[in-house]
């Protein structure tokens, strides 16, 4: 094990350095080495020493012990990185199969859950940034790392900074959000994070904010397992079912491919239960003759 590491660590630094040139995102340089160790341990080699068929069985070894699908492609892409990019071997990466995924529908909540969610929410700052996650569509790293400076009341906007990808977007300021957070600000008085942590010069944990959804699910009495993800969902869904154009959802959720935005005409009712049937062009009698 102690060659093992000695033989890693160059490469450990090399692909930290490629890792940091491509500007992955700390969460996604950490997952990547993680994933790395793992496959090199479980082989008790260096994993340069190693190829597509140790990748394989690798592969079929951690299915085995039950990982779940979006690890296991997690792991896909980390190999991936560091066999195309560390190694420069780029016939390996392109024959390393991600799993197939399976497709199920986001949990999606109804205006009034949504209102009894936010309202059985006990903390005054957890409240408020729950609420801001779903007025404007925000992932949970988004929401938590808001600053102050980033609610734009002049052009009733929020700017992002540094969403999934690292990627900046801006979305928009609801009128009612607005007031909701000039109450809170005036009550809590943040500096620079909007929604500081014990530490005023850092945000609150994405920890803090998926317990105080657990905490508020349990105390509304909600059936529906709520994340801060199924806020970001029944965001997308009722812009949806109101009638905005699914290409402005897609860049306000941050989507890259219009097609991952797509997946949420499959939940919105409303937009299904308005669909006119083929059948109703049809001039046909209701009751057959004879």
């Amino acid at each position: 094990m102690t060659d093992v590491t000695v033989a890693v660590s160059p490469l450990r630094r090399r692909m930290i350095d490629d890792m940091s040139l491509r500007n992955l995102s700390p969460a996604t340089q950490r997952s990547y080495l993680l994933a790395v160790t793992k496959f090199s341990r479980y082989f008790g080699r260096s994993p340069d020493r190693l190829g597509l068929e140790d990748v394989r069985a690798f592969q079929v070894y951690l299915v085995s012990q039950g990982i779940s699908w979006g690890s296991l492609n997690q792991i896909v892409c980390a190999l991936r990185f560091f066999y195309g990019v560390t190694l420069d071997r780029a016939e390996i990466p392109e024959r390393i199969v991600y799993a197939r995924m399976p497709r199920k529908l986001p949990t999606i909540l109804s205006a009034d859950e949504v209102v009894r969610f936010l309202e059985a929410v006990p903390s005054l700052k957890a409240r408020a940034a729950l609420t801001t996650a779903y007025a404007a569509g925000l992932r949970a790293s988004e929401a938590a790392s808001l600053k102050v400076a980033d609610i734009d009341s002049d052009r009733m906007v929020i700017q992002i900074h540094h969403g999934k990808g690292a990627k900046d977007r801006t979305v928009m300021l609801s009128a009612q959000l607005l007031a909701i957070l000039r109450t809170y600000w005036r009550l809590a008085h943040p500096q620079d994070f909007l929604f500081p942590g014990r530490n005023p010069d850092t945000p609150i944990t994405t920890t803090c904010l998926h317990a105080a959804c657990r905490s508020a699910t349990k105390a509304a009495g909600l059936i529906k397992r709520v994340s801060v993800h199924t806020l970001r969902h029944s965001f997308a869904t009722h812009l949806l079912e109101s009638g905005v154009d699914i290409r402005i959802i897609q860049v306000l959720l941050g989507h890259s491919q219009l097609s991952t935005t797509a997946r949420y005409t499959h939940v919105a009712t409303t937009t299904i239960a308005t669909t006119q049937s083929p059948l109703d062009l049809l001039n046909l009698e209701v009751v057959p003759p004879g």
